[in-house]
């Protein structure tokens, strides 16, 4: 395609981009239902018409001040000043005018302000609702889309998305329009005042600067991006490494972590030198192209001075009026680039709400009806790439009110069976049912309100402890978030607090120790009281001590309940009902605990080498604190 060509499609795709974004945008501008924010609208676009008469009529006072200033000085010659002793003699003194002047100039801002307050209601509006929406889109997609993504980068997206749509609606409403309306004055004015050669002229100059703007922004737009790409990397780069916290200091990994920051922030610097140099070389020319069309329209009133046909006033007015259509000109040129940079970070934004959810709701899913809640699966089948399959046609059933767990070497699939449960992810083959309903035939809400969750990492909102607990069940009163906590053995320690249950807990509760979040957890879904539990290894991340205490505490939880235990350590399921051994996503071996370890099979092998370490570390620890007995002893010596 030839360069004219391609420049032609690639400004027909800006042109179509805009139009597209912009339409996207209007239900928000314009807001069905609310007849308070239409009303706004229409009294932002009364006060633009009547800020922008304001405006013209100021150069005008300006030309009066200055005639009626000659004619009395007599600097001129007052009978070749049109008009000049009769605005003399009609005001008595060019002070007068000066302050009418002044009055215009006040009420020309006043009514900007006021145009711009009114509307500021409307706009935020918009922002607002497109962000909540944005925000709950994001709660919709699949747990796939969440770990694909960086978190930072995708709070970015959001901050700079919601920031795109208030700069678009600003400039577009309170900038661009205005200023449309003012150059169309402008011209129309000094064809009527002058000739049409002084609007040629202005026009000629505008469009040259709005050509030179497009040309020079186009090449900036991409250093631009650069810089976005840039500070995205960077920003998550920190996230990753502050949320990591912990995991940094244990290698001392300071440096290394600081390297890489650097090196993203190198990337944002370069690009940012680009962008003010770029815009260095912007300006330049816009002043440039201005002035030139000033000068020449300045000389033109010039001639017309000296042939007799124009007053003094004229000559100011001409410049006043050109003074004065620089400031919103140059604003132009700001709201091409700006308009530009919302539209890119608006298409960001854009693009994730145009992304489908991966798990909807069928359109004719019912609430999940839940009697006895019996979960069965049957012939489940699922990868996450079609390369590797996860489960390889699994079925087994958790009889209402009784315990099933599941282990297994790492890898072997357990914890995708939880996501499966919570519809996070649909298999591919097979199906799973609780009380016999086909949980893809059911509503999401439904389902997961009916399952309590226990996971191995508890990851706790930066709130407070009562916050965390009250999660569970929101409208829960305080003295069952007590009874919660109670249950799970926490009362006490939260009681001993100086801010009890309004102890702040801490970014992903990390002023906690892991049994205290651990049984935070337990309380919260005691709180929600389900019938199904669903315990993903709750207890593998705590020592020997914490793990018989949190494991009492949900053995409390569970019982009179279907609890599903996906294990890591099988000291903590000898007491299921079932045990069923997965291996490579296929179940190797079912039964009992006695019954399993009779079959010395797969299961067998992995309670004794278990077994073994379990009595290696025991006997470690009885002689390191043998050890410390006798350095007690030789220093009390």
């Amino acid at each position: 395609m030839p360069p004219d060509a391609q420049s032609s499609a690639a400004a027909g795709r800006e042109e179509a981009s805009l139009v597209a974004t912009f339409s996207r945008l209007w239900p928000y501008l314009w807001p069905h239902g609310r007849p308070d924010l239409q009303r706004r609208i229409y009294i932002a676009f009364g006060l633009l018409i009547l800020a922008k008469g304001v405006t013209m009529v100021t150069p005008f006072t300006f030309k009066w001040a200055t005639d009626a200033l000659v004619a009395v000085t007599g600097a001129s010659d007052a009978t070749d000043t049109p008009g000049g002793e009769a605005w003399a003699w009609l005001f008595g003194a060019p002070i007068l005018l000066t302050v009418l002047y002044g009055l215009s100039r006040v009420l020309m801002a006043v009514l900007t302000q006021m145009r711009d307050g009114v509307f500021a209601k409307v706009a935020m509006h918009a922002v607002r609702k497109m962000a909540s929406q944005l925000f709950s889109h994001l709660h919709s997609l699949s747990l796939r889309f969440h770990l694909e993504r960086k978190t930072g980068g995708l709070t970015r997206v959001l901050e700079r998305g919601r920031n795109g749509i208030e700069e678009l609606t600003r400039l577009m409403i309170l900038t661009l329009v205005p200023t449309i309306v003012e150059l169309v004055l402008v011209l129309v004015i000094l064809a009527w005042e002058f000739n049409l050669i002084y609007s040629a002229v202005v026009l000629a100059m505008v469009t040259a600067y709005l050509a030179f703007t497009y040309q020079a922004t186009k090449w900036r737009i991409a250093i631009r991006k650069r810089m976005n790409e840039s500070d995205t990397d960077a920003n998550t780069k920190a996230i990753d490494a502050l949320l990591n916290f912990e995991t940094v200091k244990y290698f001392g990994a300071e440096k290394r972590e600081m390297a890489r920051y650097d090196r993203s922030m190198e990337g944002y610097e370069r690009a940012s030198v680009q962008t003010y140099t770029s815009l260095a070389f912007l300006n330049g020319g816009q002043a440039i192209i201005f002035t030139i069309g000033m000068t020449t329209v300045m000389i033109l009133a010039v001639r017309d001075i000296l042939a007799g046909s124009a007053s003094i006033g004229d000559f100011v007015l001409v410049n006043a009026m050109l003074i004065q259509l620089f400031i919103p000109l140059n604003f132009m040129g700001m709201v091409y680039r700006e308009i530009k940079q919302a539209l890119i970070d608006i298409s960001d934004m854009f693009a994730i709400l145009d992304r489908d959810p991966e798990i909807q709701d069928r359109p004719d899913a019912k609430p999940l009806a839940v009697g006895d809640a019996a979960v069965a699966f049957e012939d489940v089948r699922f990868s996450y790439n079609p390369d590797r399959p996860i489960l390889k046609g699994i079925s087994f059933t958790v009889p209402a009110g009784r315990t099933i767990a599941i282990v297994g070497p790492s890898g072997a699939g357990k914890s995708t069976i939880s996501r499966l449960l919570f519809r996070f992810y649909e298999p591919q083959g097979g199906r799973i049912l609780v009380d016999g309903q086909d949980i893809a035939a059911v509503t999401q809400e439904s389902l997961r309100s009916a399952i309590g969750m226990v996971p191995q990492d508890t990851v706790l909102f930066n709130d407070t402890i009562g916050y965390n607990i009250r999660y569970g069940r929101w409208d829960a009163s305080e003295e069952e978030v007590r009874e919660a906590a109670r249950l799970a053995q926490i009362d006490r320690f939260v009681e001993s607090l100086p801010e009890g249950y309004d102890t702040p807990v801490g970014e992903r509760g990390l002023k906690l120790s892991g049994g205290e979040k651990q049984r935070v957890a337990i309380a919260r879904t005691i709180l929600k009281s389900p019938p199904i539990l669903l315990l993903d290894e709750a207890t593998s991340a705590l020592d020997s001590f914490t793990e018989k205490e949190i494991q009492d505490a949900l053995d409390r939880v569970s019982r009179g309940r279907t609890t599903l235990v996906i294990a890591h350590r099988l000291s903590t399921v000898v007491g299921a009902d079932e045990i069923i051994v997965l291996d490579k996503g296929e179940i190797v071996e079912r039964g009992s605990h006695a019954q399993l370890l009779a079959a010395e099979g797969v299961y067998a092998a992995m309670w004794n080498r278990q077994r073994e370490a379990d009595e290696a570390r025991a006997l470690l620890k009885q002689a390191e604190d043998e050890r410390a007995a006798s350095l007690r002893i030789a220093i009390a010596e």
